[in-house]
């Protein structure tokens, strides 16, 4: 098993400095940077300007240089823990990630709490009754959250919150809270505001999960292992739980590679409507302001939860079903 993460843990290496290499060259396609940005918006408003000034920041953002020792510059820079420059924030990037990467992480994890939660209820229920009443309704509500976009179901339910609990949803705490050192109060303003991002941004993620479970469930019932267990008079419900569960909860497991980065970025456009304080949302502003360093350490935070979310999933599918082996061997 070491033997096996450190192997993993190795092949990280050759996969994130590829996926750098992309990051960086996707930020790059489009024409011009940061500063030909500004110099069309001050333009766009009648501002005169200071080419020499202009200069002098190409200079200082390091901008003046090829693509190519950008890159390494930014790359050795991320080496040492530097993520470079900010150009619209003026700040550094791990200063205005660190900000915004605890709110982040309680957004995640409570929507991946609710996602896991909720399907696995009512996915083992309605496959243990189908085509009943239940099951048509449990399908009939995965299809709408399937096909009602995210932002739309954040206006409704903040009209909602707004109508019948009284609660302005505009933002993941109350303004007064803003800036200010963690408290109890901040926490229970957090908690009040929480559960609107949480219910939209896990709604698509649950519902897909639900008919994925039920699926394999279904499926797992019908095998020969259980019709042989209920012949023999095994209880429904150790029947149930013992093994076709087990099986069948293996895309839950192998998504936890997918769902972490889909979470994060999937809310950016919520987050700009519920005016959230993530980093889906700072990743958005900075894709369209050409704030290349910001954008691209962002990306690559994805793609590194990618890689140890699939090492995670690989792992507990390893120990959950025997039927996986870590060296990809069978067993005799």
């Amino acid at each position: 098993m070491l033997r096996y993460i450190a192997h993993r843990l190795l092949l990280m290496i050759p996969t994130l400095l590829a996926v750098s290499a992309l990051v960086f060259l996707i930020i790059q396609l489009p024409p011009g940077d940061y500063l030909e940005t500004l110099i069309a918006e001050m333009q766009s408003r009648g501002e005169a300007v200071d080419e020499n000034q202009i200069a002098a920041l190409r200079e200082a953002y390091g901008l003046d240089k090829s693509p190519v020792e950008q890159y390494f510059a930014w790359l050795f820079g991320m080496l040492q823990g530097d993520f470079g420059w900010s150009f619209e924030h003026n700040r550094p990037v791990s200063e205005l990630i660190g900000q915004r990467i605890l709110l982040t992480f309680v957004v995640t994890f409570s929507t991946i709490m609710f996602i896991w939660i909720v399907s696995f209820v009512i996915g083992t229920y309605v496959a243990t009754r189908q085509y009943s009443v239940s099951d048509h309704i449990a399908t009939l509500i995965g299809y709408l959250g399937l096909a009602t976009p995210n932002f739309l179901l954040a206006l409704v339910l903040m009209y909602l919150a707004n109508q019948w609990f009284d609660t302005s949803i505009g933002g993941i705490m109350d303004d007064e809270y803003r800036n200010q050192p963690w408290s109890i109060d901040k926490m229970l303003s957090v908690l009040e505001h929480l559960w609107i991002p949480v219910i939209v941004i896990g709604t698509s993620g649950t519902a897909g999960m639900i008919r994925r479970l039920r699926a394999n469930l279904l499926d797992e019932l019908q095998k020969q292992y259980v019709v042989t267990g209920r012949a023999k008079g095994l209880p429904p419900r150790k029947l149930l739980w013992k093994y076709p569960l087990r099986m069948a909860i293996n895309p839950f497991i192998a998504d936890i590679g997918s769902i972490l980065p889909e979470v994060i970025s999937g809310s950016a456009v919520v987050a700009v409507v519920l005016n959230l304080d993530i980093t889906g949302r700072m990743l958005l502003d900075a894709l369209r302001a050409q704030d290349m360093f910001l954008a691209g350490s962002f990306l690559m935070f994805l793609a590194l939860l990618v890689v140890i979310g699939t090492l995670l999933s690989d792992l507990a599918l390893a120990a959950l079903d025997p039927r996986i082996r870590l060296g990809g061997g069978a067993t005799r």
